[in-house]
């Protein structure tokens, strides 16, 4: 199953800059790729400040020496570092910031849309697939990135509220 975007979610290329996209979506979704080519779609300056500056994942915090090492005592440091650094970007301007973690219950985007909200940005939601959906939960199991096996995946999409 290909990611798939709700005309409602829809980020339309004409929409100003000082944007936040927070997005949604299971491990293996796609959500990152929609992100690498929304990116590309930028012009040359934004979209090369928006991977300098302004593109936060936690996934990326559990890098080291380029493997993936997933350490579940740092999750929550690791969660504060990224919102540290979203804020960060909101504060100095950068055009579009964008939140690329699962982000599958309310809870867990709240402090990035109040951070952007209070700072003057629009604030759009991605979700890429359809979490409840089982074929979509074994693909994502199938390809994600980071090993994260079926059982999770499930575990993970029953926290999805639709919002």
């Amino acid at each position: 199953m290909e990611p798939t975007f709700s005309n409602a979610q829809a980020i339309a290329p004409s929409e100003p800059l000082k944007l936040v996209i927070i997005m949604r979506g299971l491990p293996g979704s796609g959500k990152s790729h929609w992100v690498d080519e929304f990116i590309s779609g930028q012009t040359l300056e934004v979209a090369d400040k928006v991977r300098r500056s302004g593109l936060f994942s936690t996934d990326s915090q559990f890098y080291r020496d380029g493997k993936y090492r997933f350490d579940s005592k740092r999750l929550s440091e690791y969660h504060q570092r990224n919102l540290t650094g979203f804020i960060h970007a909101l504060s100095v301007s950068v055009p579009i910031v964008i939140c690329d973690n699962t982000n599958l219950a309310r809870w867990e985007s709240m402090a990035y849309d109040a951070s952007a909200e209070a700072l003057g940005y629009r604030v759009r939601y991605v979700l890429i697939g359809d979490p409840l959906d089982e074929a979509h939960q074994v693909i994502c199991a199938e390809r994600n990135g980071h090993g994260v096996p079926l059982a999770q995946i499930k575990r993970m999409a029953r926290q999805f509220e639709a919002f």
